[in-house]
């Protein structure tokens, strides 16, 4: 019950980013919950190979690195989705950055 309350906070985040910034736009509720899963599994699967093999960069940038890391999955989820959709890299910086900030309040809530 937990996981699904928190999916469908997630969803509700993704709306509230495409609303506050342009550069992110998102159908409707029903897509925002399709980007909120893939988002969710990229970042269970993808995320934590590419975060070991950009450790050199990570470390070189003191850990800024993995907000592009973040950003690349945010920008990957939008290119495998059509009710979600990231106009460009910066985009998808911004875009990340306010989804996991509503992410951390999403989770000190559940």
């Amino acid at each position: 019950m937990k996981l699904i309350f928190k999916w469908l906070l997630s969803a509700a985040a993704l709306l509230l980013v495409a609303h506050l910034y342009s550069g992110v736009q998102v159908q409707n509720f029903t897509a925002a919950l399709i980007a909120a899963l893939v988002i969710g599994l990229l970042n269970t699967v993808l995320r934590p190979v590419l975060v070991v093999l950009t450790l050199p960069v990570t470390i070189l940038t003191l850990g800024l690195f993995l907000f592009v890391v973040n950003a690349l999955m945010f920008w990957f989820a939008s290119g495998l989705l059509a009710g979600f959709h990231v106009t460009g890299f910066a985009a998808a910086l911004i875009g990340s950055l306010l989804y996991s900030a509503l992410g951390i309040v999403i989770d000190a809530v559940v």
